[in-house]
């Protein structure tokens, strides 16, 4: 990267998210000259540490992004509607981990390893959308497969952490299964039913055709990453009691065919993934093995006897980190060297 710094500003820093925002800023070195912690009026008075220094988090304001270059946003849709273009009209670009603007034609939805060119497109309305966790580790372990043979249909069955809900999630998962533990009575708030020993096929509202919006943000989004509005996409999503990590079962018809070991052979050479396919002595993705990390792990590969161009996999990430910090970090880090 150039010699050159920016000033940065991450607003919903206090959150799950935007705390991994400001680790991955320090531990990937972006070239920060300033940063700027922003939030709601709740959280003014705290500090948050960066590279040694606490920094004092500020509310969010109209006129906060005055001035910066960057802006990293993890502060939910209707924050990111209202401010997004706020920030990027005082020339500050934004890079958004809500799903307010992943669908917008003249905003690009990246994710690097597979279009990291559509990040020149931020010019049309200075925002560049985050796509939704599932969909950023899934494009990640297909995108070489796609490019070397293409893919007409793609079957995905997600089992998400409760991580991706946020902290309110996760203690509520603590909390029940302590109560459980000591056989007492559960308290169920955050999710619909108990999520602890529990699997819930329902993440986010459900819409007019029986699927959940957080299934059809899986179609929409990869069509729009894979440039590639032809391939058939049905996805199940499913919340599960686990922390940090999601994982997800992947059937694909590409439509040349191609067996386990090429997939494996293109995996082992693609950016962001690392394969873990070892199942003769019990290697294969682990949620506990992800978490922590940016890589897609990628294994039990193997051919869908099925049909004839059928292959199965299964693809496990770190939710908080690649499905959303890191690779808001990657694109800036992009953008900085390549267009600012």
């Amino acid at each position: 990267m150039s010699g050159k710094k920016f000033n940065v500003a991450v607003a919903g820093a206090t959150g799950a998210v935007g705390n991994q925002m400001i680790t991955c800023l320090e531990e990937r070195n972006f070239p920060v000259k300033s940063i700027k912690f922003l939030a709601s009026s709740r959280s003014v008075g705290r500090s948050l540490r960066f590279k040694g220094d606490m920094i004092p988090v500020e509310e969010l304001k109209a006129d906060s992004f005055k001035g910066l270059d960057i802006a990293l946003f993890s502060a939910g849709g209707s924050i990111s509607t209202d401010f997004a273009p706020r920030a990027a009209k005082d020339g500050c670009v934004v890079i958004d981990n809500s799903s307010a603007w992943r669908m917008d034609p003249d905003i690009p939805l990246v994710v690097p390893e597979v279009n990291p060119h559509a990040i020149a497109d931020y010019t049309r309305k200075g925002i560049i959308a985050n796509p939704n966790c599932s969909t950023i580790q899934m494009v990640v372990a297909l995108n070489p497969i796609y490019r070397k043979c293409g893919i007409r249909r793609i079957v995905v069955s997600t089992y998400q952490a409760v991580s991706g809900t946020g902290k309110k999630a996760i203690d509520e998962l603590v909390d029940q299964t302590r109560a459980m533990m000591n056989f007492l009575n559960c308290q169920v708030n955050v999710y619909p039913h108990r999520i602890a020993f529990n699997c819930l096929p329902h993440i986010d509202v459900f819409m007019e055709n029986g699927y959940t919006k957080e299934e059809m943000k899986m179609v929409h989004e990869t069509r729009k990453i894979l440039e590639d509005p032809t391939i058939g996409v049905t996805a199940t999503t499913v919340r599960v009691p686990v922390f940090f990590g999601h994982s997800e079962s992947i059937n694909i018809e590409t439509k040349e065919p191609l067996s386990p070991d090429e997939v494996r052979s293109l995996l082992n050479d693609a950016p962001g993934v690392k394969v873990v396919d070892d199942p003769k002595n019990n290697l294969y993705p682990l949620a506990i093995d992800a978490a922590g990390k940016d890589a897609t792990l990628v294994g039990r590969i193997r051919k869908d006897e099925s049909i004839p161009n059928g292959i199965n996999m299964w693809v496990v990430a770190d939710n908080i980190r690649k499905g959303a910090a890191t690779n808001a970090v990657q694109i800036a880090e992009i953008l900085a060297e390549k267009y600012l």
